[in-house]
C-alpha cells in the first residue's frame, strides 16, 4: 500500500477501522473508497474496495476474486496480496496463504502490515520464533503499531518470555489513542496482571 497513493488515506483508515473500530465503520470507509475509485475510473482500486466489502461480509471466496483482479491491475499492490492471504486463512488454505504473504512482501517490501499478518499466522500455527522476527520487521517499518506489539507479546508468552511479553503489552497501552479502545485496554491490563502474578509465584 504505497504511502503516496491517492487512496492511501482511505486504505489506512479502513485498516484502522478493521483493527480497532467496528465493522460498521469499516464498511462505511470501504464504500467511500469504492465510490471514489469508480468516480476516478480506477479499476484496480475499485476491485480492491469491492474485495474489502466482501471480506467484511465473510464472503471470502468472492473477496479473493476481487483481490485477484486488483493484483491484475496493479501487480505491486502488497495490500491485495495480504488481504487475499487473509481470506485464504479463513478458508483453511494455510500453506498457500503464507506464499501470498511472501508475494506481498516481495512486491512491496516496505509495507508493515503484510509482515505483521504473516507473523500473526505463524504464531497461530505454532511457529512462534519465526513470528517474532516478522513482528520485529513490521515494527522496524512502523514503530507505532499497537496491534503488532499485542501480537508480539502473545508470541513471547508462547515462548515463556514473560518479561518481554509484559514490556510489549505495556507498549500497546502507551500507543493506543487516549480514551479509545477501552475493551482492548482492559484485556491488556488483565494480561499484564496475570504475567505479574505468574512471575511472583515462580
Amino acid at each position: 500500500m504505497s504511502k503516496n497513493s491517492e487512496f492511501s488515506a482511505l486504505r489506512f483508515g479502513l485498516d484502522e477501522a478493521i483493527t480497532y473500530g467496528t465493522q460498521k465503520e469499516a464498511v462505511k470507509i470501504a464504500r467511500e473508497g469504492l465510490k471514489e475509485a469508480k468516480a476516478k475510473g480506477r479499476q484496480g482500486e475499485t476491485a480492491y474496495f469491492k474485495g474489502q466489502l466482501e471480506l467484511l461480509k465473510g464472503n471470502f471466496a468472492t473477496a479473493i476474486e476481487y483481490f485477484d483482479a486488483a493484483i491484475k491491475y496493479n501487480p505491486r499492490d502488497g495490500a491485495s496480496y495480504n488481504d487475499r492471504a487473509l481470506c485464504m486463512v479463513e478458508l483453511g488454505i494455510i500453506d498457500e496463504a503464507l506464499c501470498y504473504f511472501d508475494r506481498g512482501i516481495a512486491v512491496e517490501p516496505d509495507y508493515a502490515t503484510v509482515y505483521h499478518n504473516k507473523g500473526w499466522l505463524l504464531n497461530n500455527i505454532g511457529r512462534h520464533k519465526e513470528a517474532i522476527e516478522y513482528f520485529k520487521k513490521a515494527l522496524s517499518l512502523d514503530a507505532q503499531r499497537p496491534v503488532t506489539y499485542d501480537n508480539l507479546a502473545d508470541a513471547l508468552m508462547n515462548l515463556g518470555d514473560y518479561s518481554g511479553a509484559k514490556a510489549a503489552y505495556e507498549k500497546v497501552l502507551a500507543l493506543l489513542k487516549p480514551g479509545a479502545c477501552r475493551e482492548i485496554r482492559r484485556q491488556i491490563s488483565a494480561q499484564i496482571k496475570a504475567i505479574e502474578a505468574k512471575v511472583n509465584k515462580s
